[in-house]
């Protein structure tokens, strides 16, 4: 009775044959994955703590674990690839390298770095294989913003084209490298937290930037946006909360319809700290966090939880219908829905 009850109000579309099941990939390796990039179907890449990268080109079946030299002891919290063979990491702290191989991660090379005890990179995004972004959290309040046209081998230092300055204790969050969101013709959407939390949007390459509130949960260094996704360059989502209390679910899952000038709670939220967030099509999505998953079919108003497990990232291919989770000791977890 209940459950027909709670059809009938709360979510009839959920009561619809509609299946998931989670199928492990790779599991008890030591690092923490925070870093996706879902290719295909078949090539997947992931990067996290202890300086490792892992990659498979066969849909997961098979890994080769890799560890950049000199950089065993970094925590890479975001990864780009283009390829089986290219691909750009990012690892978080002090000093800040951006990596690259072009023979699949068997060499790297360093094609960034900075020392300054301050600098903490959050993620990077590309708007095609020459052109990315990547930000860090702010120093004397000024957001770090580096940006490269030649496929990850320069990085100019953009920071002065943001003109707005940051707030006492507002930056970025690095749990999965997706609090930045690009998307073709130059637009780009960053997200912060923390004692405050905004939106920044440039609609050109990163050379003009607007701002815009974001009422998600904040007002604490834990609590914030830790992960945005945006289906075109009006419909996004936001999902975070506080990730020293994960199931916790105040205030943390907003959409938006207008690029992020707006947001609004959706109906029935997520059920805790949400660290990922992807849009598989324009209805259904998927959020992530270390106490959980969520999905919703109804374009984020209304959401059902669906796995206790713990993760820190989820992706869906970008040529392809893979779901990748990854999280803690190297899980990588594959998402079917039916």
């Amino acid at each position: 009775m209940k459950k027909i009850i709670w059809c009938l109000l709360m979510a009839p579309f959920f009561c619809a044959a509609q299946s998931y099941s989670l199928k492990p990939l790779n599991e008890n390796t030591k690092t923490s994955i925070r870093g996706l990039s879902v290719l295909s179907d078949k090539i997947i890449w992931a990067s996290g703590s202890n300086g490792s990268v892992g990659k498979s080109t066969d849909g997961g079946v098979h890994w080769q674990w890799l560890k950049p030299k000199g950089y065993e002891k970094l925590d890479f919290r975001d990864i780009e690839a283009f390829n089986e063979q290219q691909a750009i990491i990012v690892n978080a702290g002090s000093p800040a390298y951006v990596l690259k191989t072009t023979d699949g991660g068997l060499n790297w090379t360093e094609h960034y770095k900075n020392v300054d005890s301050a600098i903490f990179l959050d993620g990077l995004d590309f708007w095609d294989k020459k052109r990315g972004i990547i930000f860090g959290d702010p120093i004397n309040n000024k957001m770090q913003l580096l940006k490269t046209i030649d496929a990850g081998k320069t990085w100019i230092d953009i920071s002065s084209n943001l003109k707005l300055a940051l707030a006492n204790g507002e930056a970025g969050f690095a749990a999965s490298g997706t609090t930045i969101k690009t998307l073709d013709g130059g637009k780009v959407w960053i997200s912060t937290g923390g004692m405050a939390s905004n939106i920044y949007y440039s609609a050109d390459y990163g050379q003009n930037w607007s701002v815009f509130k974001c009422p998600i949960w904040q007002g604490e260094q834990t609590i914030g946006p830790f992960s945005m996704d945006f289906f075109d360059a009006k419909t996004g989502v936001v999902v975070g909360g506080n990730y020293v209390q994960d199931k916790q679910n105040t205030n943390n899952v907003l959409l938006t319809y207008d690029g992020g000038q707006t947001w609004q709670k959706p109906i029935v939220p997520v059920s805790g700290y949400r660290s990922g967030v992807t849009y598989i099509n324009a209805k259904t999505l998927v959020a992530t966090g270390t106490s959980g998953t969520d999905l919703s079919i109804d374009g984020g108003k209304n959401w059902k939880h669906i796995s206790d497990q713990s993760f820190n990232a989820v992706q869906k291919a970008k040529k392809g219908n893979a779901i990748i989770l990854a999280g803690e000791k190297g899980s990588i977890y594959q998402l079917s829905l039916n």
